[in-house]
């Protein structure tokens, strides 16, 4: 019990003992002294209720300013939950084995087999959610398990050369930081570092969404993959059509090659992108690749020449075309996709001559580039957890590329036209996890080149919280 409470009790009794005495007190004197022993109690019992009433307020102003300060922690509370809530978080990565046949420059026709292990990838993604119409992405790519120089020989450049590169045994790089913008579903902006959405694996990048072990060869061999640029481009969808239209920073023709065409070209080595020449790349799906069956068309556009260091040594347009088409049917234990690139580069002779003639570049005899190039896959897959309690896909696929396609002048070479048939597995055992095998055929479109064979181990996860 309060013992303010117990105290207050103790004098009204007493009050109320004192005024039965005064009643019972019959003689004047000793009336007087008990009026006055009342009275005194009476203000002592007004000082104590004033007391208690004090004692009360503050009692209540304490228990007000805790119940403020708990109101206050449960919001912060809460706007820390809604803040979390609009962050995500995104990783995937890949590591692999490979023995593969391989010549050690162009002008060998004896294969050797070299076995090596790469970590290929680990890829972090971070989105936040601004409002409902605005938000942010950012992807951060480590390639090869660090960062730091080293050197790189390159047997198809110059008879065989070494080269010192920065970002040879490792990099760091930023795939995609882009701000979006998208008031409703049939339309959105984003604008920052995008992806261009051409060829596959800019829209089937992550391990689980591709078959072979390694991404596919024929689009490496064409033009850059998980293609990124500078730039601004307007999306959406529309019942079940996708659209995108971009305008991004061109290529650098400066860094074409043969064996790769305008791949090479990507200005992600530089600290600032050159972008005097801008480039157009849009895209129109019918269905979603990401998620089954879908067929779609891709068209890219620009110069190069302007983008060069140096511009005095060309004096004519660049101009380079890309068109690809692309399907897929996924469909119960049914897995098909293919890709048909098409590639067209004004001027290719001017280019290659300008290319030699610039000091530090030195390509030498075979950077011959081709007017036209093309390259295309196929992989089709089988998932047997349809009749067995067995998470694994086979497949088979083709990958096919031509660089050289076609020269302005001369012959062009077939030492680049390049066949690779394989067969192998996939196998889950998480969702989050993919385990692949792969097998197969090298085949160069030169009878005096042996068709070599290869083997490849791969491990990719993904996850998103």
């Amino acid at each position: 019990m309060n013992p303010k409470l117990t105290l207050l009790s103790v004098s009204v009794a007493s009050v109320l003992s004192l005024m039965t005495q005064a009643q019972a007190a019959t003689d004047p004197e000793s009336l007087a002294k008990a009026i006055a022993k009342q009275e005194a109690e009476i203000v002592l019992l007004k000082q104590q209720l004033a007391s208690l009433a004090a004692e009360q307020q503050k009692q209540q102003q304490k228990s007000t300013a805790v119940a403020k300060q708990i109101d206050h922690v449960s919001n912060n509370i809460d706007k820390a939950d809604a803040r979390f809530s609009q962050f995500s978080f995104k990783s995937y990565g890949t590591a692999v084995y490979t023995s593969d046949e391989y010549f050690d420059n162009v002008q060998d026709t004896s294969a050797e087999r070299r076995s090596r292990t790469d970590l290929e990838r680990i890829v972090t993604e971070f989105g936040y959610q601004f409002s409902d119409d605005w938000s942010m992405e950012v992807e951060i790519e480590y390639e090869h398990g660090g960062t730091g120089s080293a050197l790189e020989y390159d047997g198809f450049d110059e008879f065989g050369e070494f080269e010192s590169e920065v970002e040879a045994g490792g990099e760091v790089v930023v795939e995609k930081a882009e701000i979006r913008y998208r008031p409703s579903k049939a339309f959105g902006v984003k604008f920052g570092n995008i992806h261009l959405p051409i060829g596959l694996t800019s829209i089937l990048h992550k391990p689980n969404q591709y078959l072979t072990v390694q991404r596919h060869k024929s689009e490496a061999a064409m033009m850059p993959t998980v293609w990124n640029e500078n730039g601004i481009g307007v999306y959406g969808e529309i019942s079940d059509f996708h659209y995108q239209a971009q305008v991004v920073s061109g290529l650098n023709s400066e860094y074409f090659r043969t064996y790769d065409w305008v791949a090479s070209g990507h200005q992600k080595r530089f600290e600032e992108v050159n972008t005097d020449d801008l480039a157009f790349a849009g895209r129109l799906d019918y269905g979603n690749f990401k998620t089954g069956s879908a067929i779609g068309v891709a068209y890219y556009f620009g110069n190069t020449s302007g983008n060069r260091h140096k511009s005095n040594k060309l004096d004519v347009d660049g101009a380079l075309s890309i068109v690809s088409v692309a399907g897929a049917f996924v469909e119960g234990p049914w897995i098909l996709r293919g890709q048909y690139l098409y590639g067209t580069l004004d001027n290719a002779d001017a280019i290659t001559l300008a290319n030699k003639t610039t000091p530090g570049l030195q390509p030498g005899n075979f950077a011959q580039l081709g007017s036209e190039s093309q390259s295309f896959f196929v992989e089709a897959g089988v998932k047997l957890d349809e009749w067995f309690d067995l998470p694994m896909t086979v497949f088979a696929n083709v990958d096919y590329s031509n660089p050289l396609m076609a020269v302005e002048t001369g012959t062009a070479t077939k030492r680049y036209e390049n066949t690779w048939s394989s067969v192998g597995v996939n196998y889950s055992p998480t969702p989050e996890i993919v385990i692949k095998a792969e097998g197969g055929v090298h085949q160069v479109a030169v009878s005096s080149i042996p068709d070599t064979h290869f083997f490849a181990l791969g491990v990719g996860y993904q996850f998103s919280l």
